[in-house]
């Protein structure tokens, strides 16, 4: 899952499947171009299978989980039943005129996803913003969009948010760069909004916000944004989304997810405390 989302918008659930699919074959040294024959299919189609790309019928993933040695009922079934619900579009769809093909797989990543660690350096993270600030940065991105688009694209984002009031919610750890709580987006009151409605969010015990500060010069993340997503069951991997202009990175590879959980643990250590961080806010909210 290394390559710019596929235009079908994948949910999350068939993309995880796609991934632990993938992981069974190459543990048993199972070629692409084999494991397409058996389903009477090709190397492409397992390909598009593993990416998440294509919905599952029971019947192929049943005799790939058997050319990939997964004899046991129980484990059978774990998967099986994954691939009716993998199928199922997920209430993002509705917004389909208005979620790129290329982050649609990210929001049903971040509805399974039990713990969310992110870092930004240019916003505050959607999750987080105010409907003002959201429709200040969606219009500034969005030029030449006309106003119903804007207030599609708002309410989108405002709808992610309620994940973080289920009670099963994940657990969101952000770490935002202090030039991003500096640059007056929306104007100095949806701004100073803004500020505030982080400082309530702290208030959440499964919410932490840290702040990069200038004052501490380089660090190991200067290549931007970057979010991290774990899930329910262990044996998916955790996925790396790296948002670009106009495409997104999807990195599950082990070694990928090492890298930037590494970066990650390093931006916390020097970044503010939670304390020190509601700190930081009033100050930059009192400027404003």
């Amino acid at each position: 899952m290394t390559q710019n989302q596929p235009g079908s918008g994948p949910t999350a659930l068939r993309i995880l499947l796609g991934s632990q699919l993938r992981k069974l074959r190459e543990a048993r040294n199972v070629t692409r171009e084999e494991a397409g024959h058996l389903i009477r299919g090709s190397e492409s189609k397992i390909s598009r299978m593993e990416l998440g790309r294509v919905g599952f019928k029971e019947r192929d993933v049943a005799d790939l989980l058997t050319l990939y040695g997964v004899i046991d009922q129980q484990a059978r079934a774990a998967v099986l039943d994954l691939v009716a619900t993998a199928n199922e579009p997920g209430w993002w769809h509705r917004f389909n005129d208005v979620l790129p093909t290329w982050f649609q797989a990210y929001v049903g990543l971040e509805e399974a996803a039990i713990r969310i660690r992110t870092y930004e350096v240019q916003f505050v993270p959607g999750l987080l913003q105010t409907k003002e600030y959201a429709r200040a940065v969606v219009t500034a991105g969005g030029a030449g969009i006309g106003a119903e688009e804007i207030a599609r694209r708002v309410d989108l984002r405002l709808e992610r948010q309620r994940i973080l009031d289920r009670p099963d919610g994940p657990v969101f750890w952000a770490v935002i760069d202090e030039a991003a709580l500096r640059r007056p987006i929306g104007g100095v009151e949806v701004m100073r909004a803004q500020i505030e409605h982080l400082i309530d969010l702290m208030r959440q015990e499964r919410i932490t916000i840290q702040v990069m500060p200038f004052s501490y010069g380089g660090h190991s993340a200067e290549g931007g944004a970057f979010s991290i997503l774990r899930f329910p069951d262990r044996d998916l991997p955790d996925v790396v989304y790296v948002e670009q202009l106009a495409s997104a990175l999807y990195l599950d590879k082990r070694e990928d997810a090492d890298r930037y959980s590494e970066v990650m643990e390093r931006l916390c250590a020097v970044s503010t405390t939670p304390d020190e961080t509601i700190d930081l806010l009033r100050a930059i909210a009192y400027e404003f």
